[in-house]
């Protein structure tokens, strides 16, 4: 009797522990890691023209298959932006005279949703296009180039922030996001899949490039609440007109990363349930 029991309960603590493993190796055969290669532009007072200042960025990125439609995805992206009014079209930009630019590191996470059903190694599924829609936070740094230095912008509070020469506090470093995204894939061997995206990242700021009032701070009162140099950063204005138009209100900074990279599937080769 004892040895029967005995029996029945090694019988089910291994069919627990083969459960548990078999779960365990259909959760990683879900997962994918991978990483992408491209570039990252903005788009804001400073620059309005698509792709110009292009600058090298990268994606590190991890995908979880809850079905063959539908993914949980986290990546990290680094990326940096640049904008000159030097180099756009028009005096009012060339006499403004203002300029920036700024490392972005961003970790985003959200939902990927596929046109049609994929997996990697499936060849039933081999490609298709994707829609992604995240939350995001973004590091921001922007800085201008002043006698041969580069000067980080968002201690200074060249409009006046966080003083009563302005109704806003300073700007935070980091900021939260909507990184929105069109992209395809494709399988193209049974462990590995090529990714191509071009996404927009929609942030909660409008000083993303330093600029978001619309007039310039008085300098005299300004150099003697936020110094000298932000005196001398907040209006760099060819012609010296201390009211003219600073920034534009009515639009927000936005930046972008587009690029290419590799996926490759972890774990073993249990196919993803199918959506409902």
């Amino acid at each position: 009797m004892h040895s029967r029991i005995l029996i029945g309960l090694l019988c089910s603590l291994t069919s627990l522990s083969w459960g548990q493993r078999a779960h365990k190796h259909n959760a990683l055969s879900r997962s994918e890691i991978g990483f992408m290669v491209g570039g990252s532009y903005y788009i804001g007072d400073l620059n309005q023209k698509h792709f110009n200042h292009t600058n090298p960025a990268g994606q590190l990125l991890y995908r979880y298959n809850i079905n063959a439609r539908m993914a949980y995805r986290a990546n990290f992206t680094y990326g940096k932006i640049e904008g000159y009014d030097s180099e756009q079209s028009g005096d009012f930009y060339k006499n403004r005279n203002l300029s920036f630019q700024s490392d972005l590191f961003e970790f985003g996470s959200g939902i990927e949703v596929t046109y049609f059903p994929f997996e990697i190694g499936n060849r039933r599924y081999r490609g298709t296009a994707y829609l992604l829609a995240e939350l995001s936070l973004t590091r921001i740094n922007p800085m201008t180039n002043y006698n041969g230095e580069m000067v980080e912008l968002q201690p200074l509070g060249t409009e006046g922030q966080g003083t009563d020469l302005a109704d806003r506090s300073k700007y935070s470093r980091v900021q939260m996001g909507i990184p929105i995204a069109i992209g395809a894939r494709v399988s193209i061997s049974e462990n590995i899949g090529l990714n191509i995206e071009y996404g927009i990242r929609l942030l909660f700021t409008d000083y993303l490039d330093d600029v978001g009032g619309y007039r310039y701070a008085d300098p005299l009162l300004l150099a003697a609440q936020n110094g000298p140099t932000a005196a001398a950063l907040s209006n760099r204005s060819l012609d010296g007109n201390r009211f003219g138009q600073r920034g534009n209100r009515a639009s927000r900074d936005w930046y972008t990363f587009f690029g290419i990279g590799l996926m490759i599937r972890m774990g073993g080769k249990k196919s993803c349930p199918q959506p409902k």
